[in-house]
């Protein structure tokens, strides 16, 4: 597997998908990434979708929930300080290995 540009606690915004998600920006929560499987993400706040849930001890009334689902990481990409989408390079500082902004050149 390939290694991803985006980590948990990056600020993305969405690219693509649903008009009421897309070009909405928010803190990336989980990065779900499973062998044989294409890689998501999840995060805050958006994708919404209701959820039907079973009674049990931890929630004895069960009901329906709303909750936050994946979405492909190809449809998110990384904020920049104005707003905008960025693209992600690697650059080598010292002994360590640091995601940078191919536009402008900062680190992340």
């Amino acid at each position: 597997m390939s290694k991803l540009k985006i980590k948990r606690g990056d600020n993305v915004i969405i690219t693509t998908g649903k008009k009421d998600i897309k070009g909405k920006t928010g803190e990336v929560i989980e990065v779900i990434k499973k062998e044989g499987r294409d890689p998501r993400v999840v995060v805050a706040g958006l994708n919404i979708v209701k959820k039907h849930v079973k009674p049990s001890a931890s929630n004895p009334q069960g009901g329906i929930v709303e909750r936050e689902a994946s979405i492909h990481i190809s449809n998110v990409a990384l904020v920049g300080k104005d707003g905008k989408a960025i693209k992600v390079g690697y650059k080598i500082e010292g002994d360590k290995k640091v995601r940078i902004n191919k536009k402008t050149g900062e680190t992340l």
